[in-house]
């Protein structure tokens, strides 16, 4: 008996999500890669306003796409990384499941069906920042300071 090789297709979401307003961004792809990642933050900190008059800092994984060095970083982005093995600190690990609601346990013809579920889902998902601000804003997740 011949073992077969299969084929799959993959399908990434990256999200970036506020824990203090639950403002997210939902970004589909079908790879990663360190230059991809490049450009997708490029991608959000326009999409975010990020720059002079924003500054935003960036939790995220340890992730090989995700690392300096040579990773070129937007101005008004900065990135933190999380310790190893530290997932219960992002707060965009939070986001996962309310994703997955309308793909669990569903088979997916081809990957543009699932790839258009998905996207569906994350539009909708954008207009609800009040179902992510609970989720994510920890009671140890430090608050904004604005001057007076």
């Amino acid at each position: 008996m011949a073992l077969g090789h299969h084929r799959f297709e993959w399908l990434y979401v990256t999200a970036f999500v506020s824990p203090e307003s639950g403002e997210t961004f939902w970004y589909l792809s079908n790879g990663v890669s360190k230059a991809f990642f490049e450009e997708l933050l490029a991608l959000f900190a326009r999409e975010a306003g990020a720059g002079n008059e924003r500054f935003i800092i960036l939790v995220i994984d340890g992730a090989g796409w995700h690392s300096e060095p040579g990773l070129a970083v937007p101005d008004g982005l900065r990135l933190v990384y999380l310790p190893r093995y530290s997932p219960q600190l992002q707060p965009a690990e939070c986001l996962w499941s309310v994703l997955d609601e309308p793909i669990a346990n569903k088979y997916f013809e081809t990957i543009e069906q699932l790839d258009a579920v998905l996207a569906e889902r994350c539009r909708t998902l954008e207009t609800s920042p009040d179902l992510f601000k609970g989720r994510t804003n920890f009671h140890w997740w430090p608050k904004t300071h604005r001057p007076n």
